[in-house]
């Protein structure tokens, strides 16, 4: 327990992935003996309550007419952008580059559209609270964090392409590393759709009494920075971060229970076991979620799988099992192959647990992690809307039969957990508040 007791405040994006993210580093803070309250999106109420933080809510949006607090207790956490990607899941079909004005732009507008309606919230939440340090793991920038007179810490819980570099590819291009003709053509078209998104927003941020943002980028570094990205898979030698850039290898919570029971027949090595998830907003893509499934039901391996939010929408077949929602951290360490999305969560939490995966990226930087993964030799990156069910069948068989690459990625997950992840966070937003306050 640390020698004084502080306030640290979380601002996580809704989704899953940062928000299980804060729940590590908090629940890690909480064990320390500090005060650690969560401004979350308004889905989240009571969950993180259950966990033993304090909850003080956000709305994103204004709340439909009709609307009352015990229903938004049954409103499932993060459930608009999961309605958000079903809607605009067709267009994950297209390039990278074409995705920039149909879904990227698109998301960065919600986004900044939440962030300029909470902002008075945020400031009343603040006044009341009254945080020793402000900690936010999202893309985009609330001014209010970064106003409020106290430390504000950043986490970067996505690929850190987000911070450019000349010599890095670009972020959301899923570039090669050695691709720059792609890259300056990718920069070129996010510089034509993003930039005047861009410029109202900085100069709304501006408004609110905030800094200019960095051009091009949505959102501030902060007093200290942390990123969530496993050495192996880093950009550092083409991309120096400064001292206020602490990396994290991983970041991977203990806050799950155990999973339900396994069949038998999943846990007496008979077959190799594949856990498969699109993460809780690309499981929604039911259609793709069958092709996965129809491939691999005639193969010999067990396959547990990660149904999403739309479980009654489609059937297993005889050699899977799964549910709605899975306890990802507590499966991990039980399986041979991770088939995924490339969510830079399940990204991170595989190498942590030293599996090797087959991406089939969808959006935003899950290209950026497949293309990673797959150009530094732990996984095999396919096309998710052009693969045949023969490539996904060879994918699998040749990483589970790989048995060199099987060993050097278990080396490489012995070594992510020794570096303790959860608990280098918690030190450095711990150090951080042990500052004077301005």
């Amino acid at each position: 327990m640390s020698d004084e007791r502080r306030t640290f405040l979380f601002m996580p994006e809704s989704a899953y992935g940062p928000t299980n993210n804060c729940i590590g580093i908090g629940n890690e803070l909480l064990k320390r003996g500090h005060r650690v309250v969560f401004a979350a999106e308004r889905s989240w109420q009571g969950k993180l309550a259950a966990l033993g933080f304090e909850e003080d809510l956000v709305d994103l949006a204004p709340v439909p007419e009709g609307d009352d607090e015990e229903g938004d207790e049954e409103q499932d956490a993060g459930q608009f952008w999961k309605d958000y990607i079903k809607a605009v899941s067709p267009e994950f079909r297209k390039t990278t580059a074409e995705q920039l004005e149909t879904v990227t732009l698109p998301i960065w507008e919600e986004l900044a559209n939440g962030a300029k309606f909470c902002e008075p919230q945020l400031q009343a939440i603040i006044d009341r609270v009254r945080p020793d340090v402000i900690i936010e793991d999202n893309v985009i920038a609330f001014p209010a964090l970064v106003t409020a007179g106290v430390p504000f810490v950043r986490i970067m819980s996505c690929n850190p392409l987000e911070v450019p570099g000349d010599d890095i590819a670009p972020v959301f291009s899923g570039l090669a590393e050695d691709d720059r003709a792609g890259w300056a053509a990718f920069r070129a078209e996010y510089e034509r759709t993003h930039r005047p998104l861009w410029t109202s927003y900085d100069a709304w941020v501006q408004e609110q009494g905030a800094p200019p943002l960095p051009d091009l980028e949505f959102i501030h570094r902060g007093d200290e920075n942390l990123y969530i990205y496993p050495e192996v898979l880093d950009y550092t030698d083409a991309r120096p971060l400064d001292e206020t850039w602490h990396r994290l290898d991983s970041s991977v919570r203990e806050t799950e229970q155990a999973p339900a029971d396994l069949p038998e027949s999943f846990t007496d090595g008979s077959r190799p076991l594949v856990y498969f998830s699109l993460g809780s907003l690309g499981s929604a893509d039911v259609e793709l979620m069958q092709r996965v499934i129809a491939a691999l039901a005639d193969q010999r391996v067990n396959v547990i799988v990660s149904k999403g939010p739309l479980h009654h929408e489609f059937e297993l077949a005889d050699n899977m099992w799964g549910a709605e929602f899975l306890p990802q951290t507590r499966i991990l360490p039980l399986v041979d192959l991770v088939i995924t999305h490339g969510g830079n969560n399940t990204t991170t939490e595989a190498l942590h647990f030293g599996k090797p995966m087959v991406l089939l990226p969808l959006f935003w930087d899950q290209y950026d992690n497949a293309q990673r993964v797959h150009e530094r030799g732990f996984g095999i990156r396919l096309d998710t809307y052009g693969f045949t069910p023969e490539e996904l069948q060879d994918a699998v068989r040749t990483l589970l039969e790989d048995a060199a690459l099987r060993e050097r990625v278990a080396a490489v997950g012995a070594d992510i957990r020794s570096r303790a992840g959860v608990s280098a966070a918690a030190d450095v937003i711990e150090r951080v508040g042990a500052r004077e306050r301005v």
